[in-house]
């Protein structure tokens, strides 16, 4: 008896030690080759299997607007995707649309940008992008600090967007920090007064005054 439960033992051991350099060390098959890389997560790719449901809707809620310095056209998101439409009335054409969570958008003084905000990078951000969707460009480069509601400077060359600081309260505290077109960390122009009592959004004067509205 004792004969067997030794060569019990090994057999589970040898089992064991397959298992681990098969599973655990060893090199991937082909299925994991198809695996989300988590350290360069793009929410933009789909991970996964899904359905994808089509619909028509022809009024919405809850829905973040801004009209062109022309006056021709409105730029509004639905649903977490951005669309663009005459101010006559019409058909809205998608501009920025897919699995990223992309809301507040808004043209530049001169038109020819809309900055808006998006989760494609992993966390909200602030990007711009051309009048007609193209060449989507990241700003901010915030991880854990989100930032939101971005408002243009007059000359078009800076947003200013709330960044905000969570504690433990879960609405957190804001802050306004102002970015240049061409990225970089960022300068703070307002300073939180406590973790608790929140900031409302950024608005600019024509002559570049801001003033934001507190929240509690």
């Amino acid at each position: 008896m004792r004969g067997i439960d030794k060569i019990r033992i090994w057999i589970c051991f040898g089992m064991s030690l397959w298992l681990c350099t098969g599973v655990l060390g060893g090199e991937p098959d082909s299925a994991d080759k198809g695996k989300p890389d988590f350290k360069n997560w793009d929410s933009a790719v789909q991970y996964g299997p899904a359905d994808t449901v089509s619909f028509t809707v022809s009024e919405g809620s809850w829905m973040n607007l801004d009209v062109s310095p022309d006056g021709k056209e409105i730029v509004f998101d639905l649903l977490g995707d951005i669309y663009i439409m005459p101010i006559s009335g019409g058909k809205a054409r998608l501009l920025s649309g897919g699995l990223p969570f992309e809301v507040q958008p808004r043209f530049s003084p001169d038109g020819n940008l809309i900055s808006f905000t998006s989760d494609r990078g992993g966390a909200d951000n602030i990007w711009v992008m051309n009048r007609d969707g193209s060449a989507p460009l990241q700003v901010t480069q915030e991880d854990f600090r989100l930032l939101n509601n971005a408002v243009w400077t007059p000359d078009g060359q800076y947003l200013i967007a709330r960044k905000h600081f969570t504690s433990t309260r879960s609405l957190g505290a804001g802050e306004m920090w102002m970015y240049h077109l061409s990225g970089g960390s960022g300068l703070q122009l307002t300073q939180r007064k406590n973790d608790q009592q929140d900031a409302g959004e950024p608005c600019l004067s024509p002559t570049g005054a801001i003033s934001t509205t507190a929240k509690t």
